[in-house]
């Protein structure tokens, strides 16, 4: 039987929700990565940064630009030993200077995803993709990189059957 695991990069805390900031208990890709895992009973597993990024918005999108333009690969704790198992990875991101974090980064370039099937999927706040899935194919050159789902993060709590039907 063919395994499947959800691996996703969230921010609680504050965030830029619907054109003001607010702060959020649970940020909204792992909102989406638990609605992913309820409908596929894939395992689960969070990018959680060695070292967060500010807990204020506005500082937190600096640094973010800031390791975006230095192509840092900022460390993640409890990484998997090795993701052979999975056949089917749903990749989950906000997007960041239209891409995803560069904790994902990390994570694509520690694994071998040669012959496996990964869903990307991406919150944002009016910038979609990105250019996050060519960045995948890019990083992952062995995998088979499925067309993405784009949510607007302030509309992720009643993304359900959205993401259902991109199942």
């Amino acid at each position: 039987m063919a395994k499947e695991l959800v691996v996703y990069f969230s921010r609680k805390g504050n965030n830029y929700v619907n054109g003001s900031i607010k702060n959020l208990t649970v940020g909204n890709t792992e909102v989406a990565a638990g609605m992913i895992q309820d409908l596929t009973g894939a395992d689960l597993f969070q990018i959680e940064p060695v070292t967060e990024y500010d807990a204020d918005y506005n500082i937190c999108i600096e640094e973010a630009q800031r390791d975006k333009r230095a192509n840092v690969r900022p460390e993640f704790k409890n990484a998997p030993k090795d993701i052979a198992e999975y056949d089917t990875i749903y990749l989950g991101y906000p997007n960041y200077w239209g891409t995803m974090p560069m904790h994902v980064w990390t994570f694509l370039e520690k694994y071998d995803f040669t012959g496996k099937t990964i869903k990307p999927l991406c919150t944002h706040e009016g910038s979609g993709m990105g250019s996050s899935e060519n960045d995948i194919r890019k990083l992952c050159s062995g995998a088979k990189v499925e067309k993405g789902l784009a949510i607007q993060g302030g509309s992720v709590s009643g993304a359900k059957s959205a993401i259902a039907k991109w199942l």
